[in-house]
């Protein structure tokens, strides 16, 4: 990253952290970060690729957390675990509570979709997630009746609820998300043959 860039990054990232996205304008930005606003058109589009490269990276990070979840034991324990770090993590994290701004995130999931969605997420996930469904399977705690990449379809259509949260309803939302994941790792370890 120049050092330009980074300075753009880290201004918008405290700024953001500070006023949220709706109240942090270029200018604020640019200032902070000693350049003209033209200089960051250079290397950012708009306010909402710059947030959005910032969320990515916030939400990379609370990903990393996720290695304190003991995986070999109990599946829907693990995911339920998981499940509730990452939404600690959403609601602890001005940056990342934004995606719940109704305000908002209409704006940003347009942005996250012109940089790849949730696809770009989940092709970092697919090995770690296969090799978990191995494990799982081979540890008797996942059914085998059901072909490992359709676990991992499954898998992957649950993040898919995210974007449905305005219809859904955002103060359900959170709820919602816990329960279905719930039944869905209910299902899959149901191992009664």
């Amino acid at each position: 990253m120049s050092d330009k860039r980074a300075d753009i990054f880290n201004s918008g990232k405290e700024l953001f952290s500070a006023k949220g996205f709706k109240d942090t304008n270029v200018s604020d930005i640019t200032k902070m970060a000693g350049i003209g606003v033209g200089t960051f058109y250079n290397y950012y589009s708009s306010k909402e690729q710059l947030f959005i490269e910032i969320y990515m990276k916030e939400n990379e990070e609370l990903k990393k957390g996720f290695a304190a979840v003991d995986f070999k034991n109990d599946p829907v324990k693990a995911t339920m675990e998981m499940l509730a770090l990452n939404f600690e993590g959403m609601n602890s994290n001005p940056i990342l509570k934004e995606w719940y701004n109704r305000d908002v995130f209409s704006k940003l999931e347009k942005e996250f979709d012109k940089q790849g969605g949730i696809k770009s997420i989940e092709d970092q996930q697919n090995d770690d997630m296969l090799a978990l469904i191995k494990m799982w399977k081979t540890d008797g705690k996942m059914r085998t009746d059901i072909d490992d990449d359709v676990i991992l379809a499954i898998f992957k259509s649950i993040p898919y609820i995210d974007l449905h949260k305005e219809e859904i309803g955002l103060q359900y939302f959170p709820q919602i998300m816990l329960i279905i994941s719930e039944f869905v790792m209910k299902g899959l370890t149901d191992c009664r043959e």
